[in-house]
């Protein structure tokens, strides 16, 4: 099947084994342009393809506020990782506009043109949950992946995937690191929650096959993550090392088949995990392991793509490696590209610390070419050779705010709410007598906002006001909020958590629910907080924020939410267990 991407080319989407792609100067055999290219290349270049770099991180607000273009000290770093440096892929965690991310991007590119013998880059980012991850005030923004699989349709996974690869193309971005692959079936997991499908194995792989056809069919690079799974984790990867000690039939049978799913589905790279698998590896991080890269990757489950590890500034590497070393370490083991996210120190370090061990020979110059020759065929596959284009900054804010991207987007979110209880408390009517109270600890006013105008009457908001990275009420938070709560006629509680339900929110809920005043309580994180109020009245989970609250807000799905509580019938379905009542697929309606 051929295709056209926004930025002007025209490529295969059948896999790198395909012989040739189109430009638009002719059919180009993938493997002569190759292998000119390499044997045109200085081992500088080489190990330059091989490194991934970043922006070096400034001290900016959150996105809300952070639309501007890099710093000059940012531009100046990346011109010369990729200028001096020869770095063959970014990964961007800037936030800013559409129009700003694409004029970014074709600049790094057109450093890469010049500095790279015409190789251009790889420009990456998290994009798990749309183009409105990097580009909040204008892009698409979707329900997080949990939420996608309680919509019960694959469908949704696909335009996902569909969507946000036509957006990132018209800002300049090739590749995404997304689906997450993680079966979640550790409702403790501090950092995939609802990051991934669920905890079905057979949920995950579906979704994630989906997902990565609608990207890759769209020009767009799909990443299952975090191989071979971060789903049974007690700790956040950022700042521990984690060690998970099921055993091997669990790894094979739960974990690993929603990543081969993905591979059969064509997926062109995979992200390493930095967690400890005792099963395959009791002594170092998968991303360093060759056990789990060359051995169980590569061997044994055939994967033939691109190998990017996490990010190496996380501290579950730094920590204990360094960058040089586990840079180096991380290559032996079989990965293709070290994803260098740390200070300009340490990116320097491991581009340094990859040159050094190919000159004294532990990194063999096969091992090297090898690398290099598999990430120039999937560039030349997603057109990335001679002839490549630029993104059209002009052009970039009409994809990412088409109105049927939006129309899309809350029709998935709407799909995705999910009411767990119901104890003849919803829907709550449109009653201008009435007064309603809207209390928790994220995003209060803006959700307090959307009561006003869908349920009518007075609202009094209770906002924790320490923002919900801060999430744990104190006592005299919670005497205020019982006191605003004797005011209203009717009660909406927002719980936020990233791991387990903080205490103070457990004897908010408590407090308030003994009023005995109609009372329906939301999760916008975890739907798991149901498990620490088991007495709710009634819940809804909504699966809107993950670990990172401030990152980017939904109100696609906060809409989604308000219409639910006042009268749209909610058709999602739990892609979790929520204790002995509340299976996968429960899911009432009105």
């Amino acid at each position: 099947m051929l295709f056209s991407i926004a930025m002007g080319a025209t490529f295969s989407s059948q896999g790198c084994d395909r012989d040739t792609s189109f430009t638009g100067t002719g059919i180009v055999d993938v493997d002569i342009w190759a292998d000119n290219t390499v044997e045109n290349m200085t081992d500088r270049q080489k190990i330059g393809q091989l490194v991934m770099a970043t922006t070096v991180w400034e001290d900016v607000p959150f996105p809300q506020d952070a639309y501007g273009p890099p710093t000059q000290r940012q531009m100046d770093h990346m011109r010369r990782m990729i200028t001096e440096y020869h770095a063959g892929s970014v990964i961007i965690y800037n936030w800013s506009r559409s129009e700003t991310m694409a004029r970014f991007n074709k600049q790094l590119q057109e450093w890469a043109m010049q500095g790279n013998g015409g190789v251009p880059l790889f420009i990456s980012a998290d994009l798990e949950y749309g183009v409105a991850q990097r580009i909040p005030a204008e892009a698409t923004v979707f329900p997080r992946q949990m939420g996608i699989a309680a919509t019960g349709n694959t469908e949704s996974a696909y335009e996902q995937g569909r969507i946000t690869a036509i957006e990132a193309l018209a800002t300049g971005f090739n590749w995404s690191y997304s689906p997450v692959a993680d079966v979640n079936v550790n409702p403790a997991n501090p950092v995939i929650g609802v990051r991934s499908f669920g905890e079905r194995f057979s949920v995950v792989s579906e979704m994630s096959r989906a997902m990565i056809r609608g990207s890759q069919e769209h020009g767009v690079i799909a990443t299952p993550k975090h191989f071979p799974g971060h789903g049974d984790t007690d700790f956040d990867s950022h700042h521990d090392l984690s060690t998970v000690s099921y055993d091997l039939e669990t790894l094979r049978e739960v974990h690993l088949p929603p990543f081969q799913a993905s591979f059969d589905a064509g997926a062109d790279a995979v992200m390493t995990a930095h967690v400890i698998i005792e099963a395959i590896d009791p002594t170092v991080p998968a991303t360093l392991s060759r056990q789990v890269l060359t051995g169980l990757l590569r061997e044994e489950m055939g994967f033939e793509g691109i190998i990017v590890t996490d990010a190496m500034s996380m501290d579950a590497i730094d920590d204990n490696w360094g960058a040089g070393e586990a840079a180096v370490m991380a290559v032996l083991a079989g990965a293709d590209i070290i994803m260098a996210t740390g200070t300009p120190a340490q990116q320097t370090e491991t581009f340094n610390a990859l040159y050094d061990a190919l000159k004294r020979g532990e990194i063999s110059g096969e091992r090297l070419d090898a690398s290099v020759r598999r990430i120039l065929k999937i560039k030349h596959k997603y057109g990335l050779h001679h002839g490549f284009s630029s993104p059209d900054p002009a052009h970039a804010r009409e994809v990412t705010t088409r109105a049927e991207h939006r129309d899309k987007a809350r029709e998935i979110a709407m799909n995705s709410i999910t009411m767990v209880r119901n104890q003849s408390i919803l829907p709550f009517e449109r009653d201008e007598e009435l007064t309603t109270l809207v209390a928790g600890v994220a995003y209060i006013h803006e959700l307090s906002e959307r009561v006003r105008r869908a349920g009518g009457g007075e609202v009094i908001t209770w906002d924790f006001g320490r923002g919900p990275t801060e999430n744990d009420p104190s006592p005299e938070a919670i005497v205020e909020a019982i006191s605003m709560a004797e005011e209203a006629d009717r009660i909406l509680l927002f719980t936020y958590s990233s791991s387990q339900l903080p205490e103070g929110q457990i004897k908010l809920a408590e407090a308030l629910a003994i009023m005995g005043k109609p009372m329906a309580i939301i999760s916008l994180g975890l739907p798991y907080d149901l498990n620490a109020i088991p007495g709710a009245p009634a819940f809804i989970a909504s699966y809107s924020l993950d670990r990172w609250p401030d990152a980017t807000p939904t109100p696609v799905v906060w809409d989604a939410v308000v219409d639910v509580i006042f009268g749209h019938n909610p058709s999602g379905q739990l892609p979790v267990t929520l204790g002995r009542n509340y299976p996968v697929g429960h899911g009432l309606s009105y």
